[in-house]
């Protein structure tokens, strides 16, 4: 990704540069030399931001790098580049389970702060629990995945170390503290991490909404407002932020009252442009504007965003004032040989499979790395993004009262850190709740976070992922403040896998309309579908690849004819280990002849190493002849 062309105060400019000679002047392993802006990962984000890429990990199985006094730096190892994965392999077999079960890694780079003052390590993602250390005192410490955390600390000028302990033992024991997830147990700094100086101003949490004008001229209108918190953290003093949105052949210069802020506040600044025939963002057209904002002299923040407005109403999804139908597959982050440490060629190999199936939209279950979402954004593909907790079908574990604090904690920290991303259409709270909610903290959590993301983002839907094999038959207080109602369907597969092709479209038609009698006036999406495949079941038989083209054809005919459905996501784009004892779940017990690799989920359109199966094109065939209105 091209250079950000953040600005920032001279002084700081001086500082990193010198940070960057100073580092690059101790050599080995033991200085990660502040490597120039241009190697960002992630395009959006505070001006002075260096990526800390360069790392000595050392893999720690018996847990004793505490009392060996580790957390100094001082152990030797191997060289990685962040983000990694400890152990991207195996993922099957005994050797597989023992590296299921996690273990204890450390990791160490060297900085050079060539004058005194505040700095910030920011982590992208750790899995699972991460304890920072600088130059040998813990400074920070976070659990969970694919949530962005930070370290602040004063730094004195001269080399400082910076020591990272992750622990990523027990999934289970995960699960129940809310952070199940949905693929294999990989472990380490998983995300980008970066260094920044903190001046005396701050501006953080940018947001872009759009609304469309009423025709008053021949030409389109628009409406754009810009959000953006200011933090004060010098003296009692006033600040008016600056900025502009700019794209080839077009700038317009945003203006922010002033604002007069005590020491340590933030408030909330705003800007409204009227905008003659904006570019607007749309899967056709994904067009894309340049934000840049400052306090001049002090802070900045730049982000790719899109102009584009999202409505609603009676089950209808509109884009720029457009119907819109959607159609994809959902992912996961995960590419063999990295884990869910992806590099920016595996991130564009997600983008380059779902185009060649011909989606417009995309599901994940978990928060995607905004490097990931930036490309969404760039190829104009709809995301419908999942938040909170991710439990196993029908499971809740966030029921007590710190569990369920945590849970809403996750949803608001993963929401705020992605809401400036135009791909992003709906927020997803729960995945595959069963009936009304497992109990009343489920119930609470949906309502609560609901009534959050209405009045924080009015501009995206609130959705709800519902167990197809137990939906509600008429809807309790959970979907109250839910806009959009996503089902699974695996009708086909786990349910009926040996009926004739016409009782299958009977059953799935049935199912359509029960969701459409729960859920009157909801927008509707059907969020999983699909079957296992590879080569080793005879042609034709349930598992082969054969069968699975022949099941998503007509799931996909199906949807595509009810004119209540917005949208349909095959699960999954690509094969994903899983657990190493994974062997197809409850189908196992239905198809007892049927074969399957261990260890790998292989619904996939693409195999793991990314070959495409019959069903990639099956699945293009269709897609590409739908209209996206």
């Amino acid at each position: 990704m091209r250079t950000p062309h953040h600005t920032m105060p001279a002084k700081f400019g001086k500082i990193l540069l010198a940070t960057a000679l100073a580092c690059a002047a101790l050599g080995g392993t033991a200085a990660a030399a502040l490597a120039p802006a241009s190697q960002l990962l992630i395009f959006e984000g505070a001006g002075g931001r260096v990526p800390l890429t360069e790392w000595t990990l050392r893999k720690d199985p018996a847990d004793a790098g505490l009392r060996r006094g580790w957390a100094a730096g001082q152990f030797t190892g191997s060289r990685v580049r962040v983000p990694n994965v400890v152990s991207p392999t195996p993922y099957s077999g005994h050797a597989g389970g023992i590296n299921y079960q996690g273990s204890v890694a450390w990791y160490r780079t060297t900085i050079q702060a060539p004058t005194a003052g505040t700095y910030a390590l920011s982590f992208q993602s750790a899995n699972f629990r991460a304890t920072v250390f600088l130059d040998g005192k813990p400074v920070a410490s976070h659990k969970g995945s694919f949530l962005p955390f930070e370290a602040r600390t004063a730094l004195s000028a001269g080399s400082h170390t910076v020591v990272v302990r992750v622990d990523w033992r027990y999934p289970g024991k995960q699960s129940t503290e809310g952070f199940h997830r949905t693929w294999f147990n990989w472990g380490g700094l998983d995300g980008e991490v970066t260094l920044r100086p903190i001046s005396e101003s701050e501006l953080e949490q940018p947001t872009v909404s759009t609304t469309l004008l009423p025709g008053a001229s021949a030409e389109p209108q628009a409406s754009v407002r810009v959000n953006v918190l200011v933090r004060n953290n010098g003296p009692r003093r006033t600040l008016t932020p600056t900025g502009s949105l700019t794209r080839t052949g077009q700038s317009i210069a945003l203006s922010f009252p002033a604002m007069t802020l005590a020491k340590g506040q933030s408030a909330l600044a705003t800007s409204t442009v009227t905008l003659a025939q904006p570019a607007l963002w749309s899967p056709a057209a994904p067009n894309l504007y340049q934000l840049e904002l400052s306090v001049p002299g002090e802070s900045s923040y730049a982000a790719r965003v899109g102009l584009r407005q999202i409505t609603w109403k009676e089950g209808q999804l509109e884009l720029n004032g457009k119907r819109l139908r959607l159609h994809g597959a959902s992912v996961q982050e995960d590419v063999p040989g990295h884990g869910d440490a992806l590099t920016p060629g595996d991130q564009d190999g997600i983008v380059a499979e779902l185009r060649a199936i011909g989606a417009n939209a995309v599901r994940s279950q978990h928060p995607l790395d905004p490097a990931l979402l930036e490309r969404f954004d760039a190829a104009g593909l709809l995301v419908w993004q999942g938040l909170g907790p991710v439990e196993g079908a029908g499971n809740w574990y966030s029921s007590t009262p710190s569990l369920l604090a945590s849970a809403e904690q996750q949803a608001r920290v993963a929401a705020t850190a992605a809401m400036s991303h135009p791909s992003i259409f709906a927020w997803n709270l729960v995945n595959e709740v069963a009936g009304n909610g497992r109990d009343a903290a489920e119930v609470s959590y949906v309502r609560d976070l609901s009534g959050w993301l209405h009045r924080t983002d009015p501009g995206r839907m609130v959705a709800v992922d519902v167990w197809g094999r137990h939906p509600p038959t008429r809807a309790g207080s959970l979907y109250a403040g839910v806009d959009a109602i996503a089902e699974t369907d695996y009708s086909g597969w786990y349910e009926s896998p040996t009926d004739t092709e016409a009782q299958l479209i009977a059953h799935m038609r049935a199912r359509l309309a029960a969701m459409e009698k729960t859920f009157p006036g909801k927008v509707l999406v059907i969020s999983e579908f699909g079957a296992e495949s590879n080569t080793l079941n005879p042609p034709g038989s349930p598992g082969s690849y054969a069968f699975q083209s022949r099941l998503l054809r007509a799931h996909i005919k199906v949807y595509a004819a009810d004119p209540h459905l917005t949208a349909m996501l095959v699960w999954v784009l690509r094969d994903y280990p899983l657990t190493p004892t994974f062997s197809g779940g409850s189908i196992s017990h239905v198809l007892h002849h049927l074969k399957l690799i261990e260890g790998i989920n292989q619904k996939g359109l693409f195999t793991y190493s990314g070959r495409p199966k019959p069903a990639a094109g099956a699945v293009a065939s269709l897609f590409k002849a739908l209209p996206e209105g």
